[in-house]
């Protein structure tokens, strides 16, 4: 839906802006610390917090500041209201019982695949992969599945907005990752091998609603050292396809229509 300037509620922005700047690296921030990663005044972060206070989404400890437990109801919120993340679930732990790898269930946001649903196995990845974790989607199975499918202008948007090489692997050129998102198509699924982190070897499969759009990309991830791109094309990718082929019809999708 088309918005203009009068539809934008600036003080929302700032509100969100204060609690993201709420992470790993500011658990227990100060005002001048808020205002800093916000770009905010001091004056401004201070209203703010005086408002999540109240409303009991952060508390004050002396000159610090923390979220509250409240914060995750609106995780918890989302996740209640989207069928397709319970729906998923049971087949996430199959799949994962499985292969004895990790299984996840991401969506498309903007440039980045988000994780909704997961079940972890060990930890492969240097960054701490949870659900709401966002993962660049042009470097990742899962991205490239749900952009294989996705409309040309935001597969446009993503190539404009450039393909930066995270490692020595990475397809960075427009044309290149243009055949990779066709392959993926041709294909029915991704394989991406050490372009997102050297050593992560991650597979992916896309999940269709009653539609038949692409909703959601199921991957399983491992290592180099656990694995090899013939092993997971050969084992895993049909254990994919079976699991998202049930996550769609109990979606109400069904590959005769």
């Amino acid at each position: 839906m088309a918005t203009d300037e009068r539809d934008f509620i600036q003080s929302i922005e700032r509100g969100f802006a204060v609690l993201l700047a709420f992470d790993e690296d500011r658990t227990n921030p100060n005002l001048a610390e808020l205002a800093a990663a916000t770009g905010l005044s001091r004056p401004a972060v201070r209203r703010i917090l005086l408002t999540l206070q109240r409303l009991g989404y952060v508390r004050n400890e002396g000159s610090r500041w923390s979220l509250t437990p409240r914060v995750l109801s609106i995780g918890q919120h989302y996740s209640a209201s989207r069928a397709m993340i319970e729906i998923a679930q049971p087949h996430l732990l199959d799949l994962s019982a499985k292969t004895a790898e990790s299984a996840s269930l991401a969506e498309l946001d903007g440039r980045d695949a988000v994780y909704v649903a997961r079940v972890p196995v060990r930890r492969i990845m240097s960054i701490n992969v949870s659900i709401g974790t966002r993962i660049p989607a042009f470097a990742s199975s899962m991205g490239r599945v749900l952009l294989a499918w996705a409309p040309d202008p935001v597969v446009d948007e993503i190539i404009e907005g450039g393909l930066p090489e995270l490692t020595k692997h990475t397809v960075t050129d427009a044309d290149a990752f243009r055949e990779v998102l066709q392959r993926v198509r041709d294909d029915g699924w991704s394989i991406v091998a050490e372009e997102l982190e050297i050593g992560l070897l991650s597979v992916s499969v896309p999940v269709r609603d009653r539609s038949g759009e692409v909703v959601a990309a199921l991957a399983s991830s491992t290592s180099v050292g656990r694995s090899s791109v013939e092993a997971i094309r050969r084992d895993v990718v049909p254990l994919l396809l079976d699991a998202a082929a049930r996550i769609s019809a109990d979606l109400g999708y069904s590959a005769r229509r």
